[in-house]
């Protein structure tokens, strides 16, 4: 269906993708893997036409249609959200225009006998036809179905679209581009701003879709639920591989250690080549074979070992202080925002040692109750701390309460207290932090970035629990199962809201 030929784009003098080329074919489903910065959204951007490539070509045939969800966008639409959402239906719109135009142009005519007569009908008909086969009769039916599996309540479709956050525009947009049922889907990132109900049902939905399907995600049940197809970018190549993302873990671990012993063998023979050329380099009596294993070395083909990103290490947290057995008690804990009651008599009781996920749909009070927790938000009823309770919190937007004028290395080391200073780099290293970057200004990074070093910065100070919400919305595959790793070894109390549900088990 697409063909991406010989594609190459170059940023600073470093290659982001070098000659490479592949095929999207009809209901593939492919996810796009890769470590950030790869150039996942890059190639993304370059599918959709919002990015011209520097070499090479993108053949899309005529007709084909492409919907495209970026990780982030906001609108300013003062329509309803049923009315922003019915927008994807451009071509119905424009059908029932002329069967209006028609019937009523046929409806002011008596000249039933004519051909002019003729050609009117035989148009309507023709139109009628087509609107019933491209969906117009099922047009609200299916609006409505879309929205509600996206979380949207009925109540929602009448409320004017800028009166809600970007998560819930974000999935206006993500409504319409189902809705306009293009050729090929792309999506960037499409489970940020979901809630595990609605990344169920936008699983069901991709699964059955009859167009193509190319996405970015991190998560992981959510790539295995939907994806067949795995292309990696690594060391600006791609590796296509005809699995899902786990299976494309095993595969490219076996890959790569196929292409490690291949590396060692081959560095092996170069030595070696290179031992007789200096050996035997002055005697008269070898130089014909000397001249012959120095064109053998140019003609040879240099292996390569793909980065294994080894700047990640392992990571423990500080020892976490003594506290008492219950370390968070409520009664009767309420919460509501003007006649809008989101929590409602809250009975908890969290035990030392606890690993607590908060779950359920958006606007529920997840983040409520945790802010609430942290002592960030007022409440009614009572909220008990136990003895020596010392709380470390990351919010969705920890990010940007960074000081955006220190760099990545000053942002941990101002904080940083005895032997943890010595530990800073190692800190950093794990959240993919290293060589230049550390010596970035804040307010250069991005979301992700930000996120990373927001997380690295909490780790630092021993906490006995630690409130966690949505840590995971901008880390990568890699710093996620770094962070879990950690988290799994942590010794105080968790408190943990997340939809990811592969971050959840174990």
């Amino acid at each position: 269906m697409i063909s991406i030929n010989k594609l190459s784009i170059h940023f600073t003098g470093t290659d982001l993708f070098s000659d490479i080329s592949f095929m999207i074919n009809d209901r593939d489903r492919i996810g796009l893997t890769g470590k950030n910065g790869s150039g996942k959204t890059t190639l993304l951007n370059i599918i959709a036409g919002e990015l011209r490539p520097q070499e090479g070509e993108i053949i899309i045939p005529n007709n084909t249609r492409l919907g495209y969800l970026p990780q982030e966008k906001t609108t300013e639409s003062e329509l309803t959200v049923y009315k922003e959402a019915l927008n994807a239906f451009e071509e119905i719109h424009q059908l029932e225009q002329k069967i209006e135009k028609l019937s009523a142009e046929i409806a002011h005519r008596t000249d039933y006998e004519s051909k002019e007569y003729d050609i009117l009908i035989h148009k309507l008909s023709d139109a009628n036809e087509h609107f019933q086969m491209i969906g117009g009769d099922t047009m609200e039916a299916d609006t409505e179905k879309v929205l509600m599996g996206l979380g949207f309540k009925r109540s929602d479709f009448t409320r004017p679209v800028n009166e809600f956050s970007s998560g819930w525009q974000m999935r206006v947009e993500l409504a319409k581009i189902l809705l306009s049922k293009p050729d090929v889907v792309l999506l960037d990132e499409p489970t940020n701003h979901l809630d595990i109900e609605s990344i169920q049902w936008l699983e069901e939905f991709l699964k059955t879709y009859p167009g193509a399907v190319v996405m970015v995600s991190h998560d992981r049940a959510f790539l295995d639920a939907v994806t067949k197809r795995t292309i990696e970018i690594s060391n600006s190549k791609i590796y296509d591989y005809k699995a899902g993302y786990s299976a494309y873990i095993k595969m490219r671990e076996e890959r790569l250690g196929l292409q490690k012993a291949l590396y060692t063998n081959q560095q092996k023979e170069i030595k070696e080549i290179e031992q007789f050329i200096e050996r035997f380099r002055y005697k008269s009596t070898k130089a014909k074979q000397v001249q012959s294993r120095i064109k053998m070395l140019d003609k040879m083909e240099q292996i390569e070992i793909d980065d294994m990103d080894n700047s990640a290490i392992h990571f423990r947290f500080p020892p976490a202080p003594r506290s008492g057995k219950v370390v968070i008690g409520t009664e009767g804990l309420s919460k509501s925002y003007g006649d809008l009651d989101v929590l409602d008599l809250i009975e908890l009781s969290i035990i030392k040692g606890d690993k607590v996920a908060f779950v359920g749909k958006n606007g529920e009070g997840k983040s409520t109750l945790s802010r609430i927790i942290v002592r960030d938000l007022d409440h009614t009823g009572e909220l008990k701390y136990g003895h020596n309770t010392q709380i470390g919190y990351f919010a969705q937007n920890q990010g940007e309460f960074l000081d955006p004028n220190k760099t990545v290395f000053e942002t941990l080391d101002d904080i940083a207290t005895g032997d943890i200073r010595k530990r800073v780099r190692g800190i950093l290293g794990a959240f993919l932090f290293s060589g230049e970057t550390i010596d970035k200004k804040v307010k250069v990074l991005s979301g992700g970035e930000k996120s990373r070093l927001a997380i690295a910065k909490l780790l630092l100070e021993p906490v006995n629990l630690l409130v966690l919400d949505e840590p995971t919305n901008h880390l990568d595959m890699q710093s996620k199962d770094i962070l879990k790793s950690a988290l799994l070894q942590f010794d105080g109390t968790l408190i943990i809201v997340s939809h990811d549900r592969d971050f959840l088990q174990g």
